[in-house]
């Protein structure tokens, strides 16, 4: 029953709110970005969704104009803005996102959307199952993360949320993902 409504349900029940709540942390940094380099406030990037569907996920760009698409794992390598470096040590990029939850085309908890390029990744993901269920802001992977995981343990994780979706478990995850973002962030 969870997984069939209420999921979705507090998905939009939570992302309304936090949009509503931080929309003044989300106008300011839109104008911060453009005030830094003229250029656009979100960066527009493909992911793979649910079922390997292809979505459209929104950030709050932190690299200059023009970047190529990376991997998060090859994110180092990117050069950053000033304003990005604040945005990503306080996660801050991520906020768009809340928009794509609300749309239904992402959940708050679930496997963190790969890139098309991710081929092993979203290879690993299909057999485990873990694309069934809808990409999350959060995941149990990214909670059980450390710098470098191996694509099969994210994989891993990834699948064993997607057996195991329950209110509790998603719950235990959004407040562990609070504890991950008190963690001192890698600098960039």
């Amino acid at each position: 029953m969870y997984r069939a409504f209420f999921k979705r349900l507090l998905d939009v029940i939570l992302s309304g709110a936090a949009i509503l709540l931080l929309s003044p942390v989300m106008l300011v940094t839109a104008l911060l970005i453009r005030l830094e380099d003229g250029g656009p406030a979100l960066f527009r990037q493909e992911r793979a969704g649910q079922g390997g569907q292809p979505f459209r996920l929104m950030k709050f760009r932190s690299m200059p104009i023009n970047t190529p698409n990376v991997p998060s794992s090859q994110a180092g390598t990117i050069r950053v803005t000033r304003i990005g470096k604040f945005i990503r040590r306080a996660n801050i990029d991520e906020l768009p996102q809340l928009l794509t939850i609300f749309q239904g085309r992402m959940s708050l908890v679930g496997p963190r959307p790969a890139l098309p390029s991710q081929t092993r990744l979203l290879e690993l993901r299909a057999a485990n199952g873990a694309t069934a269920v809808k990409p999350g802001l959060t995941g149990l992977a990214q909670v059980n993360s450390y710098d470098g995981m191996p694509e099969e343990e994210k994989a891993r994780w990834d699948g064993e949320y997607a057996r195991r979706v329950t209110f509790l478990g998603d719950l235990s995850i959004i407040l562990r993902t609070f504890g991950y973002l008190a963690r001192r962030p890698p600098t960039y």
